[in-house]
């Protein structure tokens, strides 16, 4: 395992903030978040859902969904998501750990799950779920300029969204603040004291 790896794991292997356990009125997800390495630097690999779906369709996301009842854990579900949805399979993943999960505004609290990804994986979209599969450099992701955050109010609570514009994708919603909680992982000295806009 490369030192970069084993940086990696240690970030993302430490206990989760007090209060994150399961919420019960909100349904199990999990995603997963593959990073793959390439000789420019390290790579995120994010999809953009099928446009006919009912739900959050044509948004950009990261392969994963509910927590099916023969799951054995959450990341059985992520790992299981990304082979349905992507055709990559288990064998070309190695878990790293977690980030805290995430209550959203559809009414599911997701587990994201970072894992490393082979270089020579080959996606192949199921066409029933996810329109493409991209990567995203992870470095491009860790610099807060390019991270917008919309201010808004949500039954009397302020929220914040977050925007990611990459090409000519624009990242958004649940998976700009999972990126955002792993870049606080990985970049603490960016992140962690960035002010909520007004």
């Amino acid at each position: 395992m490369t030192r970069d790896e084993l940086l990696v794991r240690y970030l993302l292997t430490r206990p989760a903030a007090p209060g994150a356990a399961h919420r019960a009125d909100l349904d199990q997800a999990a995603v997963l978040l593959p990073l793959v390495l390439r000789e420019s630097g390290w790579q995120l690999l994010l999809t953009r859902r099928a446009r006919h779906l009912r739900h959050h369709a044509g948004q950009v996301s990261f392969p994963g969904g509910r927590r099916d009842p023969e799951d054995a854990s959450l990341i059985a579900t992520a790992l299981r998501e990304t082979r349905e949805e992507l055709g990559i399979p288990p064998s070309h993943l190695t878990v790293l750990g977690h980030l805290p999960p995430m209550p959203t505004v559809s009414r599911f609290w997701v587990q994201p799950v970072v894992a490393l990804l082979s270089p020579d994986y080959v996606a192949t979209p199921n066409p029933h779920e996810v329109e493409r599969a991209f990567e995203v450099p992870l470095a491009f992701l860790l610099t807060p300029a390019h991270h917008q955050g919309w201010a808004v109010e949500r039954r009397g609570e302020r929220h914040t969204i977050w925007f990611i514009p990459w090409q000519e994708e624009l990242i958004w919603g649940a998976t700009a603040a999972i990126i955002r909680q792993l870049a606080s992982q990985l970049a603490p000295q960016h992140f962690r004291n960035t002010k909520e806009p007004r």
